[in-house]
């Protein structure tokens, strides 16, 4: 997925995963997994996506901070 956020493009293609939280199951409609990234330039973003009833029911990217990258990391 690719989206420009603030002028800057957050590809998920493009980027290097560095760690992945599922919760659920495959086609579960409560599951959903979240993604986090860091691009060739240092920005970090997380990707969502889930089922219809999850906190995440459409795929998505927000920006974060490296601090909030690293929050995220250490609670998942």
């Amino acid at each position: 997925m690719k989206k420009i956020i603030c002028k800057v493009e957050y590809d998920t293609e493009a980027s290097e995963l560095l760690k992945k939280y599922t919760q659920g199951y495959f086609g579960d409609p409560e599951g959903y997994e979240e993604s986090l990234y860091v691009t060739a330039g240092g920005k970090y973003f997380l990707y969502v996506n889930g089922g219809e009833k999850s906190i995440h029911p459409a795929e998505n990217i927000t920006r974060m901070s490296a601090a909030k990258a690293e929050e995220w990391k250490a609670s998942h």
